[in-house]
């Protein structure tokens, strides 16, 4: 089977012939259909993630196909199930093998390329909001780089869950996606003195109270400038750092207005709570059923143009995902 190959850190990947195993004992074999790429896939194939596998290997974190195989003692899957896939390396491939509790078969209703695009996006956007934030209905939440992957998905997720939603996005397409996916307010981060600006079209959204939540995809000025925007008791979720700069917190500034800072690496919840993360999926599938989320999918590639979609997502161009068909 045909998949894309990385042998050396920053260096092109090559589509080529790659063998994957049998799936053993608690394992499946998965014929892929299409696969989700994120932006820390492209960390991974630089070289500069926090976390780095052995070369050679195939990306992705994220994937949907059809089931081909089961290993022994496999139960609740069988051939032909139709499945979203979360891994660590792996989904850039026509073929991938991972253990069965990383799989979970979708709605009939639902096309591989969406289903690729709910992996780790929409279970980010979970985690982030109801196992991080503890989430409310009727708080006010506001998502930073709200039209990326993760972004548009917490916009919807939050709006699914009853909040009011403030999406910040730095273009008039990127906002007119994020009202589109339910945002309530736009906060324009494109403006000059961000610092200022940002919290003045917070508060002239919410009120001078600020908000409960801040999601943050971004770090950078944009981060710095959120700060700037909670509410006395919020809580901040540092999710990614697609702007480039990791920023740094004053702890004076979290002390005085009883700000909670939260991280969140959603991978550690798929690796060590699995069946937190199957309830959470299942509770993503039947809202997706329900009609009240819908994943947007900009561009669908076929594997040989893999270059073409990386540098999409790299130069920030993307709303919503790409995905590469490989079949």
């Amino acid at each position: 089977m045909k998949a894309l190959v990385v042998r050396q850190f920053g260096t092109p990947l090559k589509v080529e012939d790659w063998i994957v195993a049998a799936p053993g004992e608690g394992e499946v074999l998965i014929d892929v259909h299409a696969a989700g790429i994120n932006f820390p896939d492209l960390l991974v194939i630089d070289g500069k993630y926090q976390f780095l596998p052995a070369l050679p290997f195939v990306p992705g974190k994220e994937c949907a196909g059809v089931i081909n195989a089961v290993g022994a003692g496999v139960t609740t899957l069988k051939p032909g199930d139709r499945v979203m896939v979360q891994v660590e390396y792996g989904a850039y491939a026509q073929q991938v093998m991972t253990k069965a509790v990383n799989c979970h078969v979708v709605p009939d209703s639902i096309s591989y390329a969406e289903a690729a695009a709910m992996g780790l996006t929409y279970n980010t956007a979970h985690f982030a909001l109801v196992e991080r934030a503890q989430l409310k209905p009727g708080e006010s939440v506001l998502v930073t780089g709200a039209a990326g992957g993760v972004g548009l998905a917490t916009v919807q997720v939050a709006k699914a869950l009853g909040a009011v939603v403030l999406a910040a996005v730095s273009s008039p397409d990127k906002a007119a996606a994020a009202k589109a996916a339910g945002a309530d307010h736009i906060i324009d981060t494109s403006v000059g003195d961000l610092r200022e600006n940002l919290r003045a079209q917070v508060f002239n959204a919410v009120g001078k109270r600020g908000v409960d939540i801040v999601v943050d995809n971004v770090g950078g000025d944009v981060f710095d400038a959120s700060m700037r925007a909670i509410a006395w008791c919020g809580r901040l979720i540092i999710v990614g750092f697609a702007g480039g700069r990791i920023p740094e917190i004053k702890a004076g500034h979290l002390l005085v207005k009883n700000i909670a800072a939260i991280g969140l690496q959603f991978s550690d919840y798929r690796d060590r709570e699995p069946e937190k993360c199957r309830r959470v999926r299942q509770e993503l599938f039947d809202l997706y059923t329900a009609g009240r989320l819908k994943p947007y999918v900009m561009a669908t590639f076929p594997l040989e143009r893999y270059a073409e979609a990386l540098a999409l997502v790299k130069e920030r161009k993307v709303i919503g995902k790409v995905v590469l068909a490989t079949r």
